[in-house]
């Protein structure tokens, strides 16, 4: 069976595409800062006959992120490596003029620094696959200026750069970043806390990544909400 690492998949993006894998047969190596609804995802995913491995932690802990990659290894190697935890920089997001360099550097510590680190740590596994996929969530955030979403936007950002130089040094790996668009998400509401506006539930953003596993795509940036409109 193909295993998948994916990192924030306690809720959320990362939850819906774990239980779309799940479906699908895939083994999934999982990880979220808090053990309690991790451990209530895992166990929903189970229920659909996946082995899943559950880390609490933090992917800014370089041990952590081994761990993630030994347990993947247990399972036959890493076929896709899903980097979705994030963090914003503040909660909720302020302009430049009030963002603590501290939580700049938090979100770029998690955002860019961490998916490096585990890529690094999975890349000879990934290289190994028959079919070695990265995905990197990304953000409308990365490419337009919205007041208040510049710390955030600037980690996406560079975290697209090393995507796309990720897909240039390693031709032999399917390297996607994936604006997932406006969901209905915890981080969004800690992001925006006082706009209810209704946004799509995560599960229906799932079959977007999943199109792109069946297709495979160059390399490259892609929308979520284009390749769910396409297939219409």
């Amino acid at each position: 069976m193909p295993v998948a690492i994916i990192t924030g998949a306690s809720k959320g993006l990362g939850l819906a595409l774990a239980e779309a894998l799940a479906v699908r047969g895939w083994d999934l190596v999982l990880d979220a800062r808090d053990p309690v609804p991790l451990a209530e995802a895992a166990g929903l995913l189970s229920s659909h006959g996946a082995r899943v491995t559950a880390l609490p932690g933090d992917v800014t802990d370089a041990g952590h992120r081994t761990g993630l990659v030994a347990a993947a290894r247990e399972y036959g190697g890493v076929d896709l490596l899903v980097h979705n935890a994030s963090a914003l920089g503040a909660e909720p997001l302020v302009r430049l003029a009030e963002l603590e360099l501290d939580g700049l550097r938090r979100a770029l510590e998690v955002n860019l620094v961490a998916a490096l680190g585990l890529l690094q740590e999975a890349l000879p596994l990934l290289r190994a696959a028959e079919a070695g996929t990265v995905i990197t969530v990304s953000s409308d955030a990365a490419c337009e200026a919205y007041p208040t979403w510049g710390g955030y936007g600037a980690s996406k950002a560079a975290l697209d750069q090393l995507a796309a130089v990720l897909a240039a040094e390693e031709p032999g790996l399917r390297v996607w970043a994936v604006d997932p668009g406006d969901m209905a998400t915890d981080l969004y509401a800690a992001a925006v806390p006082d706009d209810d506006d209704p946004r799509p539930d995560p599960a229906t953003v799932a079959p977007a990544f999943l199109r792109l596993l069946d297709e495979r795509p160059a390399s490259g940036r892609y929308a979520a909400p284009a390749l769910l409109q396409e297939r219409v």
